[in-house]
Parts: C-alpha cells; sequence; structure tokens
C-alpha cells in the first residue's frame, strides 16, 4: 500500500462493500464453471485480510481449480505458512526487489529490510509451498545493479526469480520509459556470470519468458511487458475486493459482478454478464504504448494495489 495514502486517517472499504467469503467462493465457482483452472490471490497485501485461510479453504475446494496461489511481500508469511498451506494452497510468490538492505528499504517505502522476507521463504519452502517464485521488479539506477546478486541467491534452491519490466502501473509510481531495464538486458546480465540458455513455456498465455541455468541448476524467468507487451495472448481476469472484474491490468475501470449478484441474479444470469464483457474485451494497452511510446497513456489507471498483478 503507497506510504503516501496509507496511514491513520485512510479510509477502507465499509465491510457492506466488499465481497463476502461466500460470494467470492460463488463468482470463482462460476469462473471455474467457464474454464478457469488457476486462481491467484493478491492484494495490496493479502496477508492483512481476517480469516484469510477459511478463505483459501473454501476456494480450494471448487471444482475446477487446479492450482491457488498467492502473492505477497512476505512481511508476515512465516506465521502464516502453515496455516496456508493447510487450507489448499498450492504454492506463493514472495515480492523481493533486491538483497541490499538500503536498496530494499528504499523500494518499499516503508525502511523494512529482507530478514522478514527471506525468513518467509524458508518457511514457506519447509511447509511445502513450492517451487516459490521470486518476483523482482527492475528499476534502472535504483536496483538493476542487485539483480545478478539476487540471481545467484537463489541458483541451486529450486525457487524460481522473476524478473519484471517497470510498468507504468497505477498513477502514483512516476514511469518513464527511460526506467525500464529491458528483459533482454537482464538476460544478459545474468547470463555473462551465469550461463543461461531459453526453456519451453509452461502453458499457452504464460507471461514469463523461461531461461534455465546451463548446468542445471534452475531457472529464472523475465516479463518482458513493456519491450515485448503479449497482450494479444493475455489470458487473465481480475476480481477485485469489491465484486468488480477487470479484463486488463491497465484499465481505468471495471465491470461490477456484486450488484446484480445482490439484485438477485442467477449463476446463469452471472455467467452469460461474465461471457458478455470477456468477449467484447478489446484491452491492448500495453501494445499501444509501445507502438506510440510518447504518446500519453490511459487517462487514469486502477491502482495495482486494488487488483494485483
Amino acid at each position: 500500500m503507497p506510504s503516501e495514502i496509507y496511514g491513520e486517517a485512510y479510509e477502507f472499504l465499509p465491510r457492506a462493500e466488499i465481497l463476502t467469503f461466500e460470494e467470492l467462493t460463488r463468482l470463482i465457482g462460476i469462473f471455474a464453471e467457464l474454464g478457469i483452472e488457476k486462481l491467484r490471490v493478491t492484494g495490496g497485501e493479502p496477508l492483512l485480510r481476517n480469516d484469510l485461510p477459511q478463505l483459501l479453504g473454501m476456494l480450494s475446494s471448487i471444482d475446477g481449480i487446479d492450482d491457488l496461489t498467492l502473492t505477497t511481500n512476505g512481511y508476515l508469511l512465516s506465521q502464516f505458512a502453515q496455516p496456508l498451506k493447510d487450507a489448499g494452497l498450492s504454492r506463493i510468490t514472495i515480492s523481493l526487489d533486491s538483497l541490499d538492505d538500503e536498496v530494499f528499504k528504499a523500494m518499499n517505502g516503508r525502511g523494512f529490510t529482507t530478514d522478514r522476507v527471506l525468513e518467509s521463504i524458508e518457511v514457506a519452502s519447509d511447509v511445502g509451498l513450492s517451487p516459490i517464485k521470486i518476483n523482482c521488479v527492475v528499476q534502472k539506477d535504483v536496483n538493476d545493479h542487485t539483480i545478478v546478486d539476487l540471481a545467484r541467491h537463489f541458483k541451486g534452491t529450486g525457487h524460481i526469480v522473476r524478473y519484471i519490466e517497470y510498468m507504468d502501473v497505477g498513477n502514483r509510481n512516476g514511469w518513464q520509459s527511460e526506467h525500464v531495464v529491458s528483459a533482454e538486458e537482464i538476460i544478459t546480465r545474468i547470463d555473462s556470470e551465469m550461463p543461461l540458455e531459453p526453456a519451453e513455456s509452461n502453458y499457452q498465455g504464460e507471461v514469463a519468458t523461461r531461461y534455465r541455468y546451463k548446468d542445471g541448476s534452475g531457472e529464472i524467468g523475465v516479463i518482458a511487458s513493456v519491450t515485448k507487451p503479449f497482450c494479444g495472448n493475455c489470458t487473465r481476469v481480475r476480481l477485485s475486493t469489491d465484486g468488480k472484474i477487470f479484463t486488463c491490468l491497465f484499465a481505468s475501470d471495471g465491470f461490477s459482478l456484486m450488484e446484480p449478484m445482490r439484485a438477485g441474479a442467477s449463476d446463469d444470469e452471472l455467467r452469460d454478464t461474465i461471457t458478455g464483457i470477456w468477449t467484447a474485451r478489446s484491452d491492448r494497452y500495453s501494445e499501444e504504448r509501445a507502438a506510440n511510446p510518447s504518446e500519453p497513456g490511459a487517462p487514469r489507471k486502477i491502482e495495482m494495489y486494488q487488483i494485483g498483478g
């Protein structure tokens, strides 16, 4: 959560405006009937949600959901790892932009060091939430000088570091194209010290391009959403805590499912609504940005802390 707006005076959504666990389970069940197999719980920070293991237990029991995962900053994970695993969580993704404490403190904006995150990675691994993916957003002249150290630290551990090109998500990060370190450059830097070779995708629509170490000691991934956008292959839909679905990370607004559901819509009617929204989508923000880098982006985009990655 951005420190400049998240303080003692921050007003959270009233509970009545947030989907209940039962409503979430019902909607995810409908998505599963439409073919969704992978489900990721994100945030903000999902471990702040009260009774999260209970929700995960309900979601993991939905027919058709084969892969239930969660993205977290890792700060609270060491105390939740076992309950989350017991509830049915398959694996976990942890955000860690640098191993350098001074760089990490500057990037998280809270002065937190890496200690608790690294401890959480160990605990999560011990309870079987693996393979663990480590997400690193790379910014030029901020943390790009630490990316090789991060790769080296996790090489041979079974964990997968994924480097993400710095994106213009939301309206607050002051993004400029010159702040982007390309996926190609990231791979070149790591390959020069720890030789890499391309690896096949795990599934159609996978956003990360995979590379494995030539010595067989693991793999890394890069997400080139700025230099090589993949809008045409996008298979992700996002459901916000207030019941809206977003067909693009860079959308300005979503489509409410809470309103028709609470107005008494049947499962068939909700299914038809979701199908209509999905088939009519024309999102290609990243491709448009790449084609016209000098043009202004969307007038206002949903904040990433509201709908995750």
